[in-house]
């Protein structure tokens, strides 16, 4: 089925703003980010530090309404970039997969 904007990739984005939570598997501490657009296949969210490009992160976004449930997820950090407005970093990540 042909789309009928220019979008070429295989899932659509969604922009969002949103609390998001983030953390190495295995840590305890957790870094908190704005999350700003959403796939079903990766996401980009605002970190206050940079991220390891190619490590593994468990996030969690938090929807301000309960319409939607929040997505905890395992994802691979595939882009960090530093903001061009602000302070802060874009990273860009893969969703591994949909943790409980």
């Amino acid at each position: 089925m042909p789309r009928e904007f220019d979008e070429k990739r295989d899932f659509i984005r969604i922009t969002v703003d949103c609390s998001l939570t983030y953390k190495a598997p295995q840590a305890h501490e957790v870094e908190y980010g704005q999350a700003k657009n959403l796939s079903g296949r990766g996401m980009m969210f605002i970190a206050p530090s940079a991220v390891a490009l190619d490590s593994e992160l468990e996030v969690t976004i938090s929807p301000e309404q309960p319409v939607s449930p929040p997505l905890h997820a395992l994802v691979r950090v595939v882009r960090v970039a530093k903001q061009r407005r602000g302070d802060g970093f874009e990273v860009g990540a893969v969703i591994q997969s949909v943790l409980d």
